[in-house]
C-alpha cells in the first residue's frame, strides 16, 4: 500500500511539474510573440543607415531628424490638441454619466446602460463610417440651415468623434470605481452639516479621483493612437500623428518611421501604466 501510494504521489508530482512547465513555456511564447517585434522595431530605430533589412550600426540620426520635421511637429501638435481637449470633455461627461447611472433609477435605465457600451464593442471602422454619415447627412445640413455656415470635415469633426468614443471608456472606469464606493462617508458628511455640493467636493470627488484619473489617461491614450475613426472624419485637414505615420509607410518603411513609432509606443505605454496605477490607487 505504501509503495502504491508513493508511486501515485510521485506520478502526481511529476504531472504537476509538467503542468507548471507547460504554462510557463506558454506564457513565455505568448510574451515573445507580442513583444519581440516591438523590440526589433526599437532596435532598428537606431540603425545608422536607411535600410531596414539589416542592422549595420547604431545612431540617433533618425531621432534628430524627427525633431526637425515640420510636418511631424504639425501632426504632433494636432494630435496633442485633440487628445487633450477630448480627454477633458469626455472625462467630465463620462464621470457625470457614471454618477447619474449609479445614483438614480429611471425607466429604460438598463437599455441606456447597454447603449453606453456600444462604442466599446462595435468595430471601430463601423463607428468611423457612422460618424462620417452623421456629419455629412445630419450635422452639417442642420448647421447650414440654421446659420448659413457651410462646414467641412476637419479638426473639429475629429475632436467631436474622439469625444464620442472616449465617453464610454471613462464611464466604464468610473462606474467600476463606484461599485466599491462607501456611501456611508457621504452620509457622515451630511450628518455633520455639509450640504450636497460640499459633500461632493470634500468626500465624493477625492474618493472617485483615482478612477477619474484612470479614465482620463485611458481616453488620452486612445485619442492619441486612434487611426480608423480619425481617417474617416479628418477630411483634408492637417493630419494627426497616426495619419502621418501611415502616409510615411505607404512610401516605404524607413528608420525614421521606426523612431517615430518608438516615441509613440513609449508615450502610450507610459500613459497606460499611469492609468493602471491610478485605478489601483486607494
Amino acid at each position: 500500500m505504501r509503495a502504491t501510494s508513493g508511486a501515485s504521489l510521485g506520478t502526481g508530482g511529476l504531472a504537476l511539474r509538467l503542468g507548471k512547465a507547460t504554462l510557463a513555456l506558454n506564457a513565455f511564447a505568448l510574451f515573445a510573440f507580442l513583444y519581440v517585434p516591438i523590440l526589433i522595431l526599437i532596435v532598428f530605430s537606431f540603425n545608422d543607415t536607411r535600410t531596414v533589412a539589416r542592422l549595420t550600426g547604431l545612431s540617433v540620426e533618425w531621432y534628430s531628424k524627427l525633431l526637425h520635421n515640420r510636418d511631424l511637429l504639425t501632426a504632433a501638435r494636432n494630435s496633442l490638441l485633440i487628445a487633450l481637449s477630448s480627454t477633458v470633455v469626455s472625462t467630465i461627461l463620462g464621470t457625470l454619466t457614471a454618477l447619474g447611472m449609479d445614483r438614480f433609477r429611471f425607466r429604460l435605465r438598463s437599455a441606456f446602460d447597454a447603449v453606453l457600451y456600444l462604442p466599446i464593442v462595435i468595430p471601430e471602422i463601423v463607428m468611423g463610417i457612422s460618424l462620417l454619415l452623421f456629419f455629412n447627412l445630419a450635422f452639417f445640413p442642420v448647421i447650414e440651415l440654421a446659420s448659413g455656415t457651410k462646414l467641412t470635415l476637419g479638426l473639429s469633426t475629429i475632436l467631436i468623434s474622439h469625444i464620442a468614443f472616449n465617453i464610454p471608456f471613462v464611464y466604464v472606469v468610473v462606474r467600476a470605481r463606484l461599485v466599491g464606493f462607501d456611501r456611508t462617508m457621504e452620509e457622515a458628511a451630511r450628518d455633520l452639516g455639509a450640504n450636497e455640493w460640499r459633500t461632493f467636493w470634500r468626500v465624493t470627488f477625492p474618493l472617485l479621483l483615482p478612477g477619474i484619473l484612470g479614465g482620463a489617461l485611458l481616453a488620452f491614450t486612445l485619442s492619441l493612437d486612434d487611426y480608423l475613426v480619425t481617417v474617416f472624419t479628418a477630411g483634408t485637414a492637417s493630419p494627426t500623428m497616426p495619419l502621418y505615420i501611415y502616409s510615411l509607410v505607404r512610401r516605404g518603411v524607413t528608420p525614421e518611421i521606426n523612431a517615430l513609432s518608438t516615441v509613440l509606443l513609449l508615450a502610450s505605454m507610459g500613459l497606460v501604466v499611469l492609468s493602471l496605477v491610478a485605478q489601483r490607487r486607494e
